[in-house]
């Protein structure tokens, strides 16, 4: 081994991703408190619909610049201080919320708790870390499934402390809980979690931030994945901004319909990623789960506008959640075994820094084709923007480097240090 390459502060154990996602679960659980009630907390404060969308969009921007710059400091300095300081800093941002007195400042808060919380990538460097290459999808699927159950359970608590008809201040309550549970992560965090990788002073091989991104697009594997995560997201967020819009005009469906809907697609989601994706990947490979997950988005996509109704309409919304579930863990596991040990981090945050950018983009788009066109066309477009993926999926699975199955947990061949530059 290189005296340059990072090097694991300690052996690591069978329990260490899983100990990290229990932590990340109970913030995903704040996160999932306040995402519904936004809405009505900006609305509370007289916001505009279309201030209400910037304040939305402000998160996802948030999240655009922070992802790559945290997951390159984590590389550096280790994961452990930056999950620390970024999940206090999001605890923080709840804080402020409660007591913002206008639109502008809140939108300014969601914009600096997004940056906070982007640090996907510096989660996933760690479980990639302490975790060999071919469970790496099973354990970065229950990552996903730590999120979906957050934003199932966080609704019912917010809405029982929320008290709408109050204003602002009766939004404090929820905010204050989200904190809470941020601090109780940060203090998990500092008492249980293990640093994964000691600090990494080697930088001078490192390339400057801008020349790391047009190394990662035109890698063969990276920059198939990283157009995969943006084409898949932009579809996916776009379908999922207007479906309540759609429920009304298709149905004359209101909250509790769409609410049932989205419950039973967290439910599947979740169930899917715990105890599917994992042993899925590790018997067919992580590039052939992958076009399968892109595949029955395509599908469940297509399907939606010849619905008939709330049963059919949930099984294809829950088809549709299926692929995404089966798909998105093996693009980090892909992307975890190829690149460069030192840039880890790096690079999963350029790829989730695409599918922030996908999710601001991606309602905007939605929002254009079913007010301008039809109120289906965002299903067809969403397939339309899909279905190339499922070649980028298989073309990156054809150029990436075999997984090893034998030997010490985490132990892979690294790729050359030229192999970013390909």
């Amino acid at each position: 081994m290189s005296d340059t390459a990072p090097r694991e502060a300690s052996t690591p154990s069978q329990w260490a991703a899983p100990s990290l996602i229990a932590v990340i679960f109970i913030n995903m659980l704040g996160f999932g408190i306040i995402v519904p009630l936004l809405p009505f907390f900006a609305k509370s404060m007289n916001a505009s619909p279309e201030q209400i969308a910037l304040i939305f969009s402000a998160y996802s921007m948030g999240g655009f610049f922070g992802e790559p710059f945290w997951g390159r400091l984590s590389d550096r300095y280790g994961r452990k201080p930056l999950l620390i300081s970024t999940i206090s800093g999001n605890c923080l941002c709840y804080l402020a919320l409660a007591f913002a007195p206008n639109v502008l400042t809140a939108f300014v808060i969601r914009f600096l708790g997004g940056l906070m919380s982007g640090n996907g990538a510096v989660i996933q460097g760690y479980i990639a870390d302490v975790t060999p290459p071919e469970r790496r999808a099973r354990m970065l699927s229950r990552q996903g499934a730590a999120w979906n159950v957050g934003m199932i359970v966080g609704p019912a608590v917010g809405g029982m402390f929320a008290h709408t008809n109050e204003g602002p201040i009766g939004f404090r309550i929820p905010l204050f809980i989200a904190s809470a549970l941020s601090a109780l992560a940060v203090t998990a965090i500092i008492l249980f979690i293990r640093e994964s990788r000691v600090r990494d002073q080697s930088i001078s091989h490192r390339p400057s931030r801008w020349a790391a991104i047009g190394e990662a697009v035109r890698h063969p594997v990276i920059g198939r994945l990283m157009l995969l995560t943006f084409l898949v997201g932009f579809a996916f967020t776009g379908i999922e901004s207007i479906f309540g819009l759609w429920g009304l005009a298709r149905f004359g469906w209101g909250p509790r319909q769409i609410s049932v809907c989205f419950a039973a697609v967290g439910v599947v989601a979740a169930f899917t990623q715990f105890f599917v994706t994992g042993p899925l990947a590790e018997r067919y490979g992580e590039g052939r789960m992958l076009a399968i997950g892109m595949s029955l988005t395509v599908l469940g996509a297509l399907l939606q506008p010849f619905s008939t109704g709330l049963a059919v309409t949930t099984a294809l919304m829950c088809l549709t959640a299926v692929g995404q579930s089966v798909a998105w863990p093996n693009v980090g596991a892909l992307i975890s075994r190829t690149a460069d040990p030192h840039r880890q981090g790096q690079i999963l945050g350029l790829n989730n820094a695409s599918s922030s950018f996908s999710r601001f983009v991606g309602p905007f788009c939605a929002g254009l084709t079913f007010s301008g066109i039809s109120i289906n066309a965002p299903f067809f477009q969403g397939a339309l923007i899909v279905a190339p993926a499922i070649l980028l999926a298989l073309s990156a699975a054809r150029r990436a480097p075999p997984r090893l199955t034998q030997g010490h947990a985490g132990e892979e061949a690294p790729p050359p240090p030229e192999e970013l530059e390909r």
